[in-house]
């Protein structure tokens, strides 16, 4: 049955890895990260921290070596340069889309396990809380460094945008005051439950497939 355990942890990944980056380009890129970006990052940074989570604590765990999360977070990139591209080639500007900044924060989960000794509940709980710290300070800079989202918004909408969701000015002064603080908070706390999560999926398809 080992054929079985290795297909099955296999096609996870991929799965995992694929339906990260489909997360991204409908709750991260598109709407978040280039219409709402100012008013939903909290949104964002919780998404984005626990879909990389779920996914890097899978993946090390299941190799047990020190670097896989990164490797993981890369492929993630990938995908998201390659719908980036996607979208270039159907006439919108280059920095219409902007990747998330991913493998910082999955080289901390790695520095983590590596650190720890291979612990996994430490990977877990230190590893989580630094992925959901780290994550929205980077993105934050990274957005900061591309062309203003509202503006790019306004100028070149999305055909398929319902009419519900146009591009609205932030509201500054209310839950706006510091999107950073507010997602690093939320996503630290929430990202240690769904690493457990990816550790107990791990454990189950080793129960499941022996």
């Amino acid at each position: 049955m080992v054929w079985l355990r290795r297909t099955t942890h296999y096609l996870f990944i991929v799965v995992v890895a694929v339906n990260s980056t489909l997360l991204t380009i409908n709750a991260g890129d598109y709407i978040f990260y280039t219409d709402w970006a100012w008013t939903s990052f909290v949104v964002f940074s919780i998404s984005q921290s626990t879909m990389l989570v779920v996914g890097a604590i899978y993946y090390m765990l299941f190799t047990g070596v020190p670097g896989t999360a990164t490797y993981y977070a890369t492929i993630m990139t990938i995908y998201t340069w390659v719908a980036k591209g996607a979208w270039f080639a159907l006439g919108y500007p280059y920095d219409f889309i902007a990747v998330p900044v991913w493998i910082p924060s999955a080289m901390l989960l790695d520095l983590t396990y590596w650190a720890t000794r291979r612990n996994k509940h430490a990977a877990i709980i230190i590893g989580g809380t630094l992925v959901g710290l780290s994550l929205p300070l980077f993105n934050m800079v990274n957005l900061l460094l591309v062309r203003d989202p509202l503006e790019v918004a306004f100028k070149y909408p999305r055909p398929t945008l319902p009419p519900y969701m146009t591009p609205i000015e932030p509201q500054v002064g209310k839950f706006y005051n510091s999107p950073v603080a507010l997602g690093s908070g939320s996503a630290a706390v929430l990202s240690v439950p769904i690493a457990a999560l990816g550790a107990k999926l791990n454990t189950w398809t080793y129960s499941c497939m022996a």
